[in-house]
């Protein structure tokens, strides 16, 4: 038997092209600081504050202190299974919930997910968690008084 090393090489390249290779690239940080349901994290330079990230035991938590050298966030989970050199990626996408008629009388927690033990949510809509205010314009006109209790702020602050 004979190796030909021109059909070596044309096997090789038709093997390769013959793969659907399909990969994902992160930017990976990890976690320098647990305690009180708050992490620090390194190595996420380009994560956006509000932006969610996903840690590798699948707890979730919300960037919120973005500095020069780390980030603080925010889980959305116990703490308790969280801990020091555990790695951390941008999920690339800000909190959002399902929205819509199917959401009423249904217990959700942060995320929107259901912990009511009564399944999953049929949803078509999620909206974000974080909105901006409507303008002054759009909104309605103030027409009944609140009342706070205090003298002083209830007579400078008029309150509605």
């Amino acid at each position: 038997m004979s190796i030909i090393p021109n059909d070596i090489g044309s096997e090789i390249i038709k093997s390769i092209k013959d793969h659907d290779i399909e990969f994902e690239a992160y930017e990976v940080g990890v976690v320098l600081q647990v305690g009180d349901g708050i992490i620090r994290v390194d190595g996420l330079p380009s994560a956006k504050s509000g932006e969610l990230l996903e840690l590798a035991n699948g707890v979730t938590a919300i960037a919120l202190n973005l500095e020069t050298d780390a980030i603080g966030a925010v889980l959305l989970a116990s703490d308790s299974s969280v801990k020091e050199g555990d790695l951390v990626r941008s999920a690339g996408r800000t909190a959002q919930v399902p929205v819509g008629d199917a959401l009423l009388g249904r217990v959700v927690n942060a995320l929107g997910i259901p912990i009511d033990g009564l399944g999953e949510i049929p949803h078509t809509k999620k909206r974000a968690v974080e909105q901006p205010a409507s303008g002054v314009i759009d909104r309605r006109e103030i027409d009944t008084p609140m009342q706070t209790g205090i003298k002083a702020i209830d007579a400078l602050v008029p309150i509605g």
